[in-house]
Protein backbone atom coordinates (compact mmCIF):
# COMPACT_ATOMS: atom_id res chain seq x y z
CA UNK A 1 0.00 0.00 0.00
CA UNK A 2 1.49 3.17 -0.81
CA UNK A 3 0.88 6.13 1.02
CA UNK A 4 -1.66 7.60 -1.15
CA UNK A 5 -3.82 4.79 -0.68
CA UNK A 6 -3.12 5.02 3.05
CA UNK A 7 -4.64 8.57 2.75
CA UNK A 8 -7.76 7.89 0.73
CA UNK A 9 -8.87 4.83 2.95
CA UNK A 10 -8.05 7.33 6.31
CA UNK A 11 -10.15 9.95 4.23
CA UNK A 12 -12.86 6.79 3.28
CA UNK A 13 -13.21 5.97 7.09
CA UNK A 14 -14.33 9.32 8.43
CA UNK A 15 -11.26 10.83 8.91
CA UNK A 16 -10.69 14.38 7.93
CA UNK A 17 -7.70 16.26 7.33
CA UNK A 18 -6.51 18.64 9.75
CA UNK A 19 -3.64 20.26 8.82
CA UNK A 20 0.13 19.68 6.81
CA UNK A 21 3.23 21.06 8.40
CA UNK A 22 5.42 20.11 5.42
CA UNK A 23 5.74 16.32 4.75
CA UNK A 24 3.54 15.71 7.83
CA UNK A 25 -0.02 15.81 7.85
CA UNK A 26 -2.50 15.15 10.75
CA UNK A 27 -5.87 13.69 10.73
CA UNK A 28 -8.52 13.55 13.34
CA UNK A 29 -11.72 11.47 12.76
CA UNK A 30 -14.68 13.72 15.17
CA UNK A 31 -16.88 10.68 15.37
CA UNK A 32 -14.35 8.71 17.23
CA UNK A 33 -12.27 11.30 18.51
CA UNK A 34 -8.97 9.13 17.02
CA UNK A 35 -6.03 10.90 15.51
CA UNK A 36 -3.34 9.84 13.77
CA UNK A 37 -0.22 11.45 11.76
CA UNK A 38 1.17 10.39 8.38
CA UNK A 39 4.23 11.64 7.10
CA UNK A 40 2.92 11.83 3.52
CA UNK A 41 5.52 10.36 0.42
CA UNK A 42 2.38 9.66 -2.15
CA UNK A 43 4.33 7.10 -4.44
CA UNK A 44 6.61 5.37 -1.89
CA UNK A 45 5.51 2.37 -0.24
CA UNK A 46 4.40 2.18 3.42
CA UNK A 47 6.83 0.26 5.69
CA UNK A 48 4.34 -2.81 7.50
CA UNK A 49 5.40 -1.55 10.73
CA UNK A 50 4.22 1.95 9.99
CA UNK A 51 1.24 0.70 8.10
CA UNK A 52 -0.26 -1.35 11.09
CA UNK A 53 1.26 1.71 13.79
CA UNK A 54 -0.92 4.17 12.23
CA UNK A 55 -4.28 1.89 11.61
CA UNK A 56 -4.06 0.93 14.87
CA UNK A 57 -3.80 4.47 15.99
CA UNK A 58 -6.71 5.58 13.51
CA UNK A 59 -8.46 2.35 15.53
CA UNK A 60 -8.65 0.61 11.97
CA UNK A 61 -6.57 -2.13 12.62
CA UNK A 62 -8.21 -5.15 11.30
CA UNK A 63 -10.16 -3.68 9.23
CA UNK A 64 -10.77 -4.35 5.37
Amino acid sequence: MTFAELERYLLANGFELKSINGATRKYSNPASGKATMLHFHPSKEVPKGTMHAILKAAGLKGKK
